[in-house]
């Protein structure tokens, strides 16, 4: 069963109204992944974008989502595949309950990278969304790099021409940018973000980029030129 009409029946029970932060009882949890749990839903508390403690908790939910049933001896053994949905549901979880914060960015960027193949749509809205709330562009560059893994060039380009400030934020926004629209076989636009990336004010970082998105971009042009050449 696809990721999301599984969420669909899960949304569909009654649900708890636990919070960020609250223990979440269960009888086959390990006193210490408890403790530790405990611990890292305090910190997503104070600071649901902290990368380390979002990033321990998510392995933890999905290690425990993962482990194979034992409840019934006779059952046959889950497949990986249904073992793997399992990790991401509990993750999907995770990143819901953390993304009602109103500063959430981290979050909003798990759920699009778990929906993005499913719900392109609602992926980019996501992505929209953490771009919109985070402001050094971290947030935004990472949702352009999972755009572009999942072959959709064009929409990180919309992406991230509507939320890019150039003087503000991090080089990588540019960079991402100049790779999706040759991907997206647009070179003259590339060309133009390129051309943009000198404003920003980060001389060196932009300096040790430029080599590599130049050599793309010649790349292209020359097959542009070739007659024949693939696109």
């Amino acid at each position: 069963m696809a990721l999301l009409p599984r969420l669909r029946q899960l949304m569909r029970r009654q649900r708890s109204t636990s919070r960020v932060g609250t223990r979440r009882p269960s009888e086959t949890r390990r006193y210490g992944d408890t403790v530790h749990e405990d611990a890292l839903r305090s910190m997503l508390h104070d600071d649901p974008n902290d990368a380390r403690a979002f990033d321990a908790l998510a392995e933890l939910v999905r290690r425990r989502a993962a482990e194979p049933s034992t409840e019934d001896p006779l059952t046959a053994p889950e497949e990986e595949a249904d073992r793997q949905q399992e990790a991401d549901l509990a993750v999907w979880s995770l990143a819901e309950e953390l993304a009602g914060h109103p500063k959430a960015w981290r979050p909003l960027l798990e759920l699009g990278r778990l929906s993005v193949a499913e719900d392109p749509e609602g992926a980019s809205r996501r992505f929209a969304t953490a771009a919109a709330r985070e402001r050094s562009g971290a947030a935004l560059a990472e949702s352009l790099q999972v755009l572009r893994d999942a072959g959709m060039p064009v929409e990180a380009l919309g992406l991230g021409i509507g939320h890019w400030r150039v003087r503000e934020q991090t080089p990588e926004v540019g960079r991402q940018l100049v790779l999706a629209a040759l991907e997206a076989e647009r070179v003259h636009e590339a060309k133009q973000h390129l051309q943009t990336l000198a404003e920003h004010s980060d001389d060196a970082a932009v300096a040790a980029m430029r080599p590599e998105l130049e050599a793309a971009v010649a790349a292209a042009e020359s097959a542009e030129a070739t007659p024949g050449s693939p696109r």
